[in-house]
């Protein structure tokens, strides 16, 4: 697998980066975990517009996922070549209705559906798309909220998703030859156990885990990402870095 990240920014873009967009790609197909902010037009510096096989999202808050509404406008008014065929869209239920009501769109019209087959996460159930197979397994968030293992030829790279503390994303990361993992927080600074984690945490996690690798992403422009990798790293054996806008793993 490949992994690209497309944007790796927590809540808001930052100055450098988007928010949170995945590209994962093996055997020609290209899937797109999240697709938050500003990530549409980044996502155009690493494949074309319209290369996309299929899209999976973790939850629907605004940095993960309301590019979708313009990629919709972009497959549904598209003049050369007609219409966009639909693309298989996973994610949390109500999906659709939140990102048709993002657009301002009647729910009813169901013009989303045009072009997005939309299909709703079921925890802890695998399911193919293209050569990869994927879990979703749910973890803790104020909204229902996955992370995601994408598994391809014996190799696993882990993508928690937003998460604060839980045994799930131990699970998740079980084994992962690359764990990407949220670290939103400052250890000792913020303290909300059901919205984020910290970078210390983060590494905790993926020792338990026996992760292969480390990257830290999401984190906001208001954290200190250097505190939270010299966290992870005293608590993690394995390499540890941080996520930055079109860095490539080989996986």
């Amino acid at each position: 697998m490949k992994l690209t990240v497309v944007g790796c920014s927590g809540s808001f873009p930052s100055a450098d980066s988007a928010c949170s967009s995945y590209l994962v790609e093996a055997e020609g197909f290209r899937l797109l975990l999240d697709l938050g902010n500003g990530a549409l037009g980044e996502l155009q510096k690493y494949c074309g517009l319209y290369d996309i096989d299929a899209v999976a999202l973790s939850h629907l808050h605004p940095d993960h996922c309301i590019d979708m509404c313009a990629y919709f406008v972009a497959r549904y008014y598209r003049h050369e070549g007609g219409r966009c065929p639909q693309l298989p869209v996973f994610g949390p239920t109500g999906t659709e209705h939140r990102l048709t009501t993002a657009y301002d769109d009647t729910p009813t019209e169901r013009s989303m559906s045009e072009v997005f087959a939309f299909h709703t996460l079921v925890p802890d159930r695998p399911f193919a798309v293209g050569p990869f197979l994927v879990t979703a397994h749910r973890v803790v968030h104020p909204v229902e909220t996955y992370g995601f293992r994408v598994e391809h030829r014996g190799r696993v790279l882990c993508y928690s998703g937003d998460t604060g503390r839980c045994d799930s994303l131990t699970e998740l990361a079980r084994g992962a030859d690359l764990f990407l993992c949220e670290a939103s927080f400052t250890d000792g600074k913020e303290d909300l156990p059901e919205v984020h984690i910290n970078g210390r945490e983060a590494g905790e996690c993926a020792q338990r885990a026996g992760a292969e690798r480390l990257v830290l992403t999401h984190i906001p422009p208001w954290t200190d990402a250097q505190v939270n990798l010299s966290d992870a790293k005293a608590a993690f054996d394995g390499p540890v870095e941080l996520a930055r806008p079109g860095a490539v793993y080989e996986i």
